[in-house]
């Protein structure tokens, strides 16, 4: 009994602190814009502000959290400028992509597409949006991956994370309706890859380069820009309580 209590004592681990707070921010319970004061992070976690601040650098690097000289860190708030950037980017070389991976997929390949939007479904039936938002992203990453194009494959890594969260500061609900909040639009629509899969089962570049260019569009379109902004939320309320 007193060794499980000492193991159950032990300090989280960064990769354990890194994890909940990426989970913590892909729920949308760290808005972008919140302020991530150290102090208060290595209190609610209950480690010291030198096991906290690796895990604040691995998110900058990450583009989830934003390091500013003198004023420490906050979540990656992208503006409206760079939030059209992004999407313009995407469009510019998603298309080239899925043209790529059409020319050698494998069954395999079409096979890990099938299941990924499988999947998103059935996170999304069941109300779990970090899963959806993370298996949509999966989609687009698994086509650039498997189209073997390193250098644009390496931008839209980047690109995704940064979609994420531009889809959760200024998506609507039009999907799941208003009980999801804004975390609706971050996860691609599940018909528009459908849509995409089918035009890659055909192995029709030219079809699926037009679809994915409409997909991106559609997303942009969903963004609104003239929301207010949230509260900022209690980091000791979100991370005190570690679980045994």
């Amino acid at each position: 009994m007193e060794t499980s209590s000492v193991i159950d004592a032990q300090p989280l681990t960064e990769n354990e602190i890194y994890e909940r707070m990426v989970t913590t921010i892909l729920d949308h319970r760290l808005p972008p814009g919140t302020k991530l004061v150290e102090d208060r992070l290595a209190s609610a976690f209950g480690v010291s502000r030198t096991r906290i601040r690796p895990v604040l650098v691995r998110l900058a690097n990450e583009q989830i959290v934003t390091l500013t000289p003198n004023r420490g860190a906050t979540v990656a708030q992208p503006t409206e400028s760079e939030a059209r950037e992004v999407f313009q980017v995407r469009r510019l070389i998603e298309p080239t992509l899925i043209e790529c991976f059409i020319d050698q997929a494998s069954a395999q390949d079409i096979a890990t597409l099938t299941a990924c939007i499988a999947a998103e479904e059935a996170a999304r039936a069941c109300g779990d949006m970090r899963r959806a938002i993370r298996l949509s992203g999966d989609f687009h990453l698994h086509i650039a991956n498997a189209a073997k194009h390193q250098t644009l494959g390496r931008i839209l890594r980047e690109l995704v994370s940064r979609t994420s969260l531009i889809l959760m500061t200024y998506g609507t609900t039009s999907v799941l309706g208003p009980s999801q909040g804004r975390t609706d639009a971050a996860a691609c629509g599940c018909r528009e890859h459908r849509a995409l899969l089918d035009a890659i089962r055909l192995r029709d570049p030219r079809e699926a380069a037009r679809l994915m260019q409409e997909h991106l569009e559609q997303l942009e379109l969903q963004l609104q820009f003239d929301e207010p902004a949230a509260d900022a939320p209690d980091l000791m309320a979100l991370f005190g309580a570690v679980d045994a």
